[in-house]
């Protein structure tokens, strides 16, 4: 039973930084795709990043291209979400989720996630 606990949030100021995490268990990482999600107030859930097999495998949102970035850390099972110069418009919740099917050229849409953390709150206000 594969689970996923998101860390990292909260508030931060315009143009600072935070990193999420995203804490894989009851499986191998190895074997998932990990996606970025976020839900703004009164917004549809968006993708934001992925990550496949390889760092070379990852995809970001053109919202988050230049400013976010993916990668894996296998020996803590864990994958982090490292967020720069943040916007007031990156105010959300952040979801993790992992992909069995998207090792090789993962995506962002959400129907390809079938195993969903709970979220965490990130803030970007002055």
């Amino acid at each position: 039973q594969l689970q996923l606990v998101e860390s990292g949030g909260g508030l931060v100021q315009p143009g600072g930084s935070l990193r999420l995490s995203c804490v894989v268990s009851g499986g191998a990482l190895d074997y998932y795709a990990i996606g970025w999600f976020r839900q703004a107030p009164g917004k549809e859930r968006e993708g934001v990043s992925c990550i496949g097999d390889s760092a070379h495998n990852t995809f970001h949102a053109d919202s988050v291209k230049g400013r976010f970035a993916i990668y894996r850390d296998r020996a803590k099972n864990t994958v982090y979400l490292q967020m720069s110069n943040l916007k007031p418009e990156d105010t959300a919740v952040y979801y993790c989720a992992g992909d069995p099917k998207g090792l090789t050229s993962c995506h962002i849409w959400k129907s390809w996630y079938d195993i969903w953390g709970r979220g965490i709150q990130v803030t970007v206000s002055s």
